[in-house]
């Protein structure tokens, strides 16, 4: 049996990557309710300001005020509109009128970067699976920083980098990062394993200017790469990132392996291997793995001065938006 030819302290960190099939084929009750309402709206933008608004609204100010001007978009020539902020150039090759619009360059710029690897599709009883619990915090994220007016864009990557939207911070290209949102959020088909430390390499050195960089993924790399990770989060604050983690899992199941104890098979959702099991065989030196990986974890990223903020897809957005309030020093 496979569980017999890998000692528990080599796999049970990689057990991590599996999801359930049950032979009992039992269906599962939704427990958080806000997130399965806001996952049924079709509008991201929707989905966003409910998020924001029904939590923070009135909590989160920013003291960052802008010190120059910078070009964002067009938009067409309204009467009253100031003259001076016509595009001529623009008029000279589509014979119709378009303003320039501006937006005021603040003194922070902000990424979330996504991780949209197979196993963020995982999704057990929370209603939501990893990923969309992940695309509709990060949706509350650029919602709030346009809100403001800061500059907010989105990196997403499985195996490698696959979206990359740099700040901006007008409605327009709000909208743009919500419609990527959007499809990001739909189940990932690929078979892109993730490699989390190669591509936050990649991001620490193609951002150029200082910026808060969140993170949010399930950190499900492969054993011998968490080092490489960590290196990686070590390089983004060596640029100069500010950098939080969220960490995103289903608690019940991948924390504690609250699974039936009736025979189970697992698969892995980013190599296809299978493992049979008794649930109850391995749980508590399973839960015990999940919780030194996640010590070790917490404990490296605050000798970095990098928040790391567990987060469990059965409780609200709130509490990850309340860890971000607090870090940004801006909760009154």
């Amino acid at each position: 049996m496979w569980v017999e030819r890998f000692p528990l302290t080599s796999y049970t960190c990689s057990i991590l990557y599996f999801y359930l099939k049950s032979v009992s084929g039992e269906s599962t009750t939704l427990k958080y309710l806000d997130p399965a309402f806001v996952g049924q709206l079709s509008n991201m933008e929707l989905r966003a300001r409910l998020i924001v608004e029904g939590f923070i609204t009135g909590l989160h100010k920013s003291p960052y005020h802008g010190f120059s001007v910078e070009f964002a978009e067009h938009r067409p020539y309204n009467p009253g509109d100031e003259l001076r902020h016509v595009d001529w150039k623009v008029y000279g090759k589509t014979d119709r009128h378009y303003v320039k619009q501006y937006e005021e360059e603040t003194n922070l710029r902000h990424y979330v970067v996504l991780d949209t690897s197979p196993s963020m599709s995982y999704k057990h009883s929370s209603g939501l699976s990893k990923l969309e619990y992940g695309a509709y915090l990060a949706a509350a994220l650029h919602f709030m920083m346009v809100k403001q007016r800061d500059a907010t864009g989105l990196i997403a990557f499985d195996d490698h980098i696959h979206t990359l939207l740099p700040p901006k911070s007008t409605q327009g290209y709000l909208r743009q990062i919500l419609a990527k949102l959007e499809k990001l959020a739909v189940p990932n088909q690929s078979k892109n394993k993730t490699s989390a430390a190669s591509v936050l390499n990649e991001v620490a050195e193609r951002i150029a200017r200082r910026s808060l960089v969140v993170i949010i993924t399930d950190l499900f790399e492969n054993i011998g790469e968490h080092d490489a990770l960590l290196n990686a989060l070590r390089h983004l604050r060596y640029k100069g990132h500010e950098v939080l983690v969220f960490h995103i899992l289903e608690s019940d199941t991948e924390r504690k392996f609250l699974f039936p104890d009736v025979p189970m098979r697992f698969v892995d959702m980013e190599t296809g291997e299978e493992m049979s099991l008794q649930p109850a065989q391995l749980r508590e030196n399973y839960a015990e793995a999940v919780r030194s990986f996640s010590a070790r974890f917490r404990e490296k990223c605050r000798e970095r001065n990098i928040d790391f903020i567990e987060l469990d897809t059965a409780e609200p957005y709130g509490t990850a938006l309340l860890a971000y309030l607090n870090k940004r020093g801006k909760l009154t």
